[in-house]
């Protein structure tokens, strides 16, 4: 049995959750999400909170079990909460700037990134003298948040000499020694 499966999932207040035919369906105040489930069974106790079971005892369906409960609770704390990804440019001449939900980017190359950002996720462009630019994301979905947050990493990732390209707000980048002479 999982772990992680076997923890039950609580409702916050303003989150309805409905399960039809393998398939949950969570509404909250920021947006809805529906994901399609098999190999376990979800129910809803009386306390509100939402409780997992594996079908039977093979591997397969065990590991759906931690799965598909890690999937709920991040559906569940995504249309209560949100999801939010930041991303640093750090380079000299790197910026970053947005008119909607188009962003653009410049990070050394001979044009500029034009990005058109899927409509569920809000982006927003923070930009002070003196300190590296930064892109926010945020949205209901953590999955489209960041697959979002990786395609612009992947443009340009940190290089490991002098640590310059597109990180995430907090991340340690390995450094290397450069040549010695």
């Amino acid at each position: 049995m999982s772990r992680i499966g076997n923890n039950p999932v609580a409702i916050p207040d303003g989150v309805t959750v409905d399960i039809k035919d393998n398939i949950i369906t969570v509404k909250g105040k920021l947006g809805e999400l529906t994901q399609e489930y098999s190999g376990v069974t979800i129910e809803k106790d009386e306390e509100g909170k939402i409780i997992l079971k594996p079908n039977s005892l093979t591997k397969e369906n065990k590991s759906k079990h931690g799965l598909y409960r890690s999937l709920v609770y991040n559906m569940i704390e995504g249309v209560s909460k949100g999801w939010t990804k930041e991303l640093e440019l750090v380079g000299v001449g790197y910026r970053a700037s947005n008119q909607g939900q188009r962003l653009d980017i410049a990070i050394g190359f001979s044009h500029n990134i034009v990005l058109d950002i899927a409509p569920e996720v809000k982006v927003e462009t923070i930009s002070e003298k003196g300190k590296n630019p930064i892109i926010k994301l945020t949205s209901f979905d953590k999955q489209l948040v960041g697959q979002v947050a990786a395609k612009i990493r992947s443009f340009r990732k940190p290089e490991p000499y002098k640590g310059k390209g597109v990180k995430y707000v907090g991340e340690q980048i390995r450094r290397k020694a450069g040549k010695s002479a």
